[in-house]
């Protein structure tokens, strides 16, 4: 009977959900060998345990050159810096000054097990290391083993102008902390001498809730440099909430800020003499790493430069003056990598699969001009923008190597109707919000503004983790130039069902014919069916039901029959209203009256929330699915 009071006790006394909570790091991030073979481990990322897939999330980077404006830290981090600049009160122009913490928004989402927002980096130097680039570049908001989970490159094989898939640390709130107030989670990167009583002050957030976020197990912690802890908050951080901290201690010189912390404390000195010792040993082990690699890959590196003069002069001019690190191939590798492009290795009738290095890719061959593609693709940066990797010429054609999708084209999944993936809203839903964060990326992130022109289910790639990448930059096109094509030429290079009318009419580009392009891939992912059985027969009908539905007649059967058969037993009415009128918004004839890319990426986000309440179950599989 005692032993079941105290068992009673003992459940009651512990924190409500407390093993809903994220598992603080620790020094753990300082090793690059962790394995999470045997369950989720906070030294690669923070887990998916939240009540929602993606939510807004907010991330703390502290100003260093060379990222001490708005634009450098929102390339950086893949951050909007319309909105970095507006929640951190900087002009657009301004010079941050160095170590001042600078609120940085992003997107935050589910990826197998674990939350991560996406961003990439291209190697500037053959100094880098994963832990360079995770502790100094990123300052902790990436780690060693989710930079090595997430690339495919050996830490030897690091060179200039490689470009790396970097998870930043990030999540999203617990249903628990949701019914306590709380609206997002910011990743606050720990500086020397913080505490955490301080940092729970300064964001106006209770201790308590901060030690059970981060699964602390006394008051007052020990956290060290170089990690991250999550800071519940009940509104958006404030520019008035951030200072300019200490500068981080670079490789050379880890004792700089110790004479300016003051603290008597036995143990936070000894976790200071803990801390220089890991940075010493990091430093040396970096530095012996390169020297082996200079030694032992340095006559692979004249190799590699000699290959460089298989392109043609012209193309090789283009192609350096945006990026000297793309990889040149000899045509014979490719045979090699691809069985002499056998039948086996055809993916399509000019896209082969192949191995080279031990890493799968995508094959691509074309006689058509692919400077401007290149050119293109190699200064374009994000998650769901297909990744290339290098190219090749010989005797006139031109190899165009890419990150290799497990799951093929978007329309070729659509056609799995038995597949479970297939069945469900959340996978859908997740692919429409991927490709809506590509076409938000090409139309307010690059310079000069990018239109896709392209976009179609078929040029929409899913890996193994069913997230969706556009592809087909061939005809990508700046909107500040103007198209002069007669319309013959335009229906040729178009996509049947896909063509806004403005293009086919007039050969006018801009970003709202990509918008168009998008409605009709939405209508797909609704009723499974290909653009050219939508365009015409389906946007009428489904124009139709919505007036009925709001006339309330008959409306929700007639709508009911345009869905995709194999989401007949699963879907919610409110559900698929939603995903038709922002189908069919997409779809206007008036460009200005189409929604932009941000405001779609918005509708989504509020359509996953719901489609995660009616198919909890299937969310828990996406997860199992992801892993």
């Amino acid at each position: 009977m005692n032993q079941l009071l105290l068992s009673l006790l003992f459940f009651f006394c512990i924190p409500p959900n407390l093993d809903a909570q994220q598992s603080y790091s620790g020094n753990k991030v300082m090793d690059c060998d962790n394995s999470d073979s045997t369950g989720p481990s906070s030294a690669f990322l923070y887990t998916c345990n939240g009540k929602n897939q993606s939510c807004q999330a907010f991330l703390i980077y502290k100003s260093q050159p060379p990222y001490n404006t708005i634009s450098s830290i929102s390339n950086l981090l893949s951050s909007d810096p319309l909105e970095l600049a507006r929640i951190n009160n900087f002009s657009r122009s301004a010079v941050i000054p160095t170590g001042k913490e600078v609120i940085v928004p992003v997107l935050c989402s589910c990826s197998g097990q674990y939350y991560q927002a996406n961003t990439s980096y291209t190697i500037p130097s053959i100094y880098d290391s994963y832990f360079t680039i995770a502790n100094y570049t990123y300052e902790g908001l990436a780690t060693c083993d989710s930079l090595k989970r997430e690339n495919n490159y050996s830490e030897f094989s690091l060179d200039i102008g490689m470009k790396l898939q970097v998870p930043l640390r990030c999540a999203c709130p617990t249903r628990n902390q949701t019914e306590n107030g709380t609206k997002y989670l910011l990743s606050y990167l720990v500086s020397w001498g913080d505490e955490v009583r301080n940092i729970s002050e300064r964001f106006n957030a209770s201790i308590k809730s901060v030690i059970y976020a981060n699964r602390f197990t006394e008051d007052d912690p020990t956290i060290f440099p170089f990690t991250t802890i999550l800071i519940p908050l009940s509104n958006e951080p404030s520019s008035s909430q951030t200072i300019i901290q200490y500068s981080l201690p670079p490789p050379s010189s880890p004792f700089t800020p110790f004479n300016r912390i003051e603290r008597s404390s036995t143990g936070f000195h000894r976790m200071i003499i803990i801390g220089i010792s890991l940075l010493v040993l990091s430093s040396i082990l970096s530095m012996v790493l390169l020297l082996y690699k200079k030694k032992i890959f340095g006559a692979q590196k004249d190799g590699k430069e000699k290959k460089k003069v298989a392109l043609p002069e012209e193309f090789l001019h283009d192609v350096a003056e945006v990026d000297q690190g793309l990889k040149i191939y000899k045509f014979e590798e490719l045979r090699v990598a691809t069985k002499d492009f056998s039948i086996q290795s055809r993916l399509s009738c000019s896209v082969y699969h192949g191995v080279i290095g031990g890493q799968v890719v995508a094959i691509k061959m074309t006689s058509k001009d692919v400077s401007n593609e290149v050119i293109l693709l190699r200064k374009i940066n994000h998650f769901n923008l297909i990744r290339l990797y290098a190219a090749c010429e010989h005797q006139g054609v031109f190899y165009l190597i890419y990150e290799f999708m497990e799951n093929g084209s978007l329309r070729d999944w659509l056609c799995k109707k038995d597949c479970l993936e297939v069945q469900s809203w959340n996978f859908r839903i997740q692919i429409a919000l991927d490709v809506a964060n590509g076409l938000h990326y090409l139309h307010n992130f690059t310079d000069p503004t990018c239109v896709h022109k392209r976009i179609c289910s078929n040029n929409v790639l899913l890996n193994r983790h069913l997230r969706a990448k556009i592809a087909n930059f061939s005809l990508a096109h700046s909107a500040k130039e103007e198209e002069y094509m007669n319309s013959s030429m335009r229906l040729a290079f178009g996509e049947k069902g896909y063509m806004a009318p403005e293009y086919i009419e007039y050969g006018l580009v801009t970003p709202e014919i990509d918008v168009y392009a998008f409605g009709v891939v939405l209508l797909e992912l609704v009723t499974g069916k290909e653009a050219v059985f939508i365009q015409d027969e389906k946007e009428t009908q489904l124009s139709e039901a919505i007036i009925s539905i709001m006339e309330e007649d008959d409306g929700e059967a007639e709508l009911g029959g345009l869905i995709d058969p194999c989401l007949m037993a699963k879907h919610s009415m409110k559900i698929v209203l939603q995903l038709v009128k922002l189908s069919l918004a997409c779809l206007e004839e008036d460009p200005e009256s189409r929604p932009s890319m941000a405001e779609i990426v918005s509708s989504l986000l509020k359509i996953q929330v719901d489609v995660q309440k009616s198919e909890p179950y299937l969310w828990r599989g996406v997860q199992n699915f992801n892993v």
